[in-house]
């Protein structure tokens, strides 16, 4: 039986908030009730289109949203025991670099956005540091991992990604 599944992204602001038929100051439509959840369909400027819970779509404001904390991206393998993280941290490290040195280049007019895009497909890096904890991504072993000091164990890994893009993917096609 196929069910609508709604997975907000987003909550409206406290207070609520304005939205829009269009993406047009000119077109107003109904107000949105505070901390209604939404998933952002789709981007322009910051204007967001959001599917609200009750199935309605609109447009808003999208600066105003609040952003929901979202699972991290699903992996391919299963969880296995990391003895500590510094290994995963120092691929973050890299990767990170790479990113930035490639993002550089391209605010400095050094590349284009499509050579951008080539040079980081595949890129991938994850890393949550909050005081003493730390949630990191593991591209060698495909996975995500929690640890506290030295002690780290596998946080997430699922068999296959799923269907619905997470927060990690682009919304709008042609988008970045």
């Amino acid at each position: 039986m196929d069910e609508f599944v709604f997975r907000p992204s987003h909550v409206a602001p406290p207070g609520g908030m304005a939205s829009w038929a269009a993406p047009d100051p000119a077109r107003p439509s109904a107000r949105l009730d505070e901390l209604l959840p939404v998933r952002v369909l789709a981007r322009q400027g910051d204007w967001a289109q959001v599917l609200c819970s009750n199935g309605w779509t609109t447009w808003v404001d999208g600066r105003l949203l609040v952003l929901l904390p979202q699972p991290p991206p699903a992996t391919g393998a299963a969880p296995t025991p990391t003895p500590d993280a510094r290994a995963a941290l120092a691929e973050a490290e890299d990767a990170l670099a790479r990113y930035r040195a490639l993002l550089d280049a391209l605010a400095a007019g050094g590349l284009d956005q499509s050579t951008f895009r080539e040079q980081t497909r595949g890129l991938r890096v994850g890393l949550v540091l909050d005081g003493p904890q730390v949630w990191v991504f593991d591209p060698a072993h495909d996975r995500w991992s929690y640890g506290e000091g030295l002690q780290s164990q596998p946080y997430a890994a699922t068999p296959t990604p799923p269907a619905e893009p997470g927060p990690y993917a682009p919304t709008q096609a042609g988008g970045p």
